[in-house]
């Protein structure tokens, strides 16, 4: 039997002494991705059951017996599913842009540019943080109302159209960034305009991605707002549509877990799209060489 080299037993000994802890982050790994898929699955699990199948039995059963696709008919059926998906990319599509251009110009202007009252403007950004959203409410519905934006696609993205959490995340990005290629572009006579366009935001191209993936989320998930400022049905948005099929008296759990999976797409597409950018622009540091 040949002899392993000192070399060799030392790097078999560290593995061997790794191997708990390596053991121990796998499991942290599975038990994180039960905890995060688990409400999926076991919603998706449910939409494909036949009518006749139990849901609740013990342990749970996640693939059905007899899988349909019925239940995704019904809510077709049920509600107009096309019209509020519309509305709701409307909406989400306004947090975007407003978060994106809006967030963005913010960010640089508070990383970048040296103002009177820049201490200010960042510790608002801060505590608008520390501020629950649900103690706003009756303040951001008496201003909507005030200028005539109740019952409208508009009114709902108004709120949302800059997001305190997307100016920090990029006047972090923009502070991020070697000073050196803005004293270089002021040498070069470009102006703040020329620098914040053509210098800066394309360093932070990630951060960018990260701040429409939060703006499409947070917008395309929310329930409350839509609920209170929206009236006509018309107008609302698939978080609310799907309200309607709950029942008074009945509900139906298959029917709402479909309905939950088609709402999901979207989100699921939507993340696919920058998802690129999004790992790109992490991997780079958010600065490209």
């Amino acid at each position: 039997m040949a002899r392993l080299s000192p070399r060799t037993r030392a790097v078999t000994a560290r593995r061997r002494r790794a191997s708990p802890g390596s053991a121990a982050r796998y499991l942290i790994l599975v038990l994180m991705a039960v905890l995060l898929a688990g409400p999926l699955v076991w919603q998706l699990s449910l939409s494909l059951k036949g009518a006749g199948e139990p849901l609740y039995t013990r342990p749970p059963r996640l693939i059905p017996e007899h899988p349909t696709l019925d239940h995704f008919a019904t809510v077709l059926d049920r509600i107009p599913v096309p019209r509020y998906l519309l509305n709701s990319l409307a909406v989400a599509a306004m947090a975007v842009v407003g978060n994106v251009v809006g967030a963005t110009c913010a960010g640089y202007a508070l990383g970048k540019l040296r103002f009177r009252g820049r201490g200010v403007a960042t510790a608002i950004c801060v505590a608008a943080l520390l501020v629950p959203s649900e103690t706003v409410l009756i303040a951001q519905f008496l201003t909507v109302r005030a200028t005539g934006l109740v019952n409208t696609l508009f009114g709902v993205a108004l709120p949302t159209l800059v997001a305190a959490l997307n100016v920090l995340l990029m006047r972090n990005a923009f502070r991020n960034l070697p000073g050196e290629l803005e004293e270089a572009a002021v040498v070069d006579g470009a102006n703040a305009w020329q620098r914040f366009i053509r210098i800066s935001v394309p360093q932070v191209k990630g951060v960018i991605a990260v701040v429409a993936i939060f703006a499409f989320v947070g917008s395309w998930n929310d329930f409350l707002w839509p609920l209170i400022v929206l009236s006509d049905e018309q107008n609302y948005t698939l978080t609310v549509g799907l309200n309607r099929l709950r029942g008074t008296f009945y509900d139906d759990p298959r029917l709402i877990a479909a309905g939950t999976i088609i709402a999901l797409v979207p989100i699921v597409a939507f993340f696919a799209a920058l998802q690129r950018h999004f790992f790109r622009g992490l991997e780079a540091g958010g600065l490209k060489g």
